[in-house]
């Protein structure tokens, strides 16, 4: 087991008192484990910025009591302080995950000299496999060249999943970094990009529900080195990944997948709200033909 293949940012599904259902977070970690090649637990994905310390861990322990030995389990233990990440790292270790997601701390927008110490303190402290997060659109802050670099003189920094966007920062990536690092796509919509460009990992949310289509699409293109069949299957995921990317509301879109799929999660934690009827109308014709052909 290791970072490459899909992984499933998972959702972290809501009773209707605005609780964690750990049944249902259990259950459709259990489902999905054949599935994918692994789970992050406490992402973006599964809003760990709207959780609690204890809520956190309390994913950690459920998906790891659930799909613990039978997949990856990345623990995603971002915060605003150096700290409370390594706190969240000891809690993730404890519970028996595999790795850990970091990215730089959000809104503290500390230098690249700063984000480095954080990064360097977090691993001395821990000793687990790490994928990189470089998503500065959420943090503030990007992962550079040099920071990247230097991490990659240890053996704990594996794989970055990058998130800018920025197909020119993909190209430098895979050309500049080749061979020493595990490149995962982090933005949806360009999946095959990033695989003609070398990636071998893929984190997508939109596989929470539509797994058999991201695994499908994984094969081909890395896999078997299929890209006509790639440009045929991401022709037919598109839609649906552009949707999630560009509409401002990632989250509530992947909740509604998980609905359609049969395993309502739940509506996203305030500040974010709901799709209204337009928006659901929309996303459900684009979804079912993909769960009709998986099944």
């Amino acid at each position: 087991m290791s970072f490459e293949g899909v992984h499933t940012p998972l959702v972290t599904p809501f009773k209707a008192d605005g609780e964690i259902d750990h049944v249902l977070l259990g259950r459709h970690a259990a489902n999905l484990a054949g599935s994918v090649s692994g789970f992050g637990i406490g992402g973006t994905t599964g809003e760990y910025y709207a959780l609690s310390f204890d809520e956190r861990v309390q994913t950690f322990n459920t998906v790891a009591a659930a799909a613990g030995g039978k997949t990856y389990l990345t623990a995603g233990i971002n915060a605003t302080t150096t700290k409370e990440v390594i706190r969240l790292g000891q809690e993730a270790k404890r519970a028996g995950l595999n790795a850990l997601l970091l990215a730089a701390p959000y809104y503290a927008q500390p230098t690249q000299e700063e984000l480095l110490t954080h990064l360097l303190k977090v691993d001395d402290a821990l000793g687990m496999p790490v994928m990189l997060y470089n998503f500065p659109a959420r943090t503030g802050t990007a992962i550079g060249d040099d920071v990247l670099s230097k991490l990659l003189e240890r053996s704990n920094f594996v794989a970055m999943k990058e998130s800018t966007g920025d197909i020119s920062h993909l190209h430098h990536l895979a050309t500049h970094f080749k061979d020493r690092l595990v490149l995962s796509c982090g933005m949806d919509d360009q999946a095959l990009e990033f695989f003609v460009w070398g990636a071998k990992s893929w984190v997508g949310g939109a596989s929470n529900f539509l797994p058999e289509a991201h695994t499908a699409l994984f094969d081909a293109c890395v896999m078997q080195g299929d890209f006509t069949t790639g440009r045929q299957l991401m022709a037919q995921l598109l839609p649906v990944l552009e949707l999630l990317e560009r509409s401002g509301k990632f989250i509530q879109y992947v909740r509604y997948g998980c609905e359609l799929a049969g395993t309502p999660v739940g509506v996203a934690r305030a500040p974010l709200g709901t799709l209204d009827e337009e928006e659901r109308s929309t996303f459900a014709k684009l979804v079912r033909p993909l769960l009709r052909n998986a099944q």
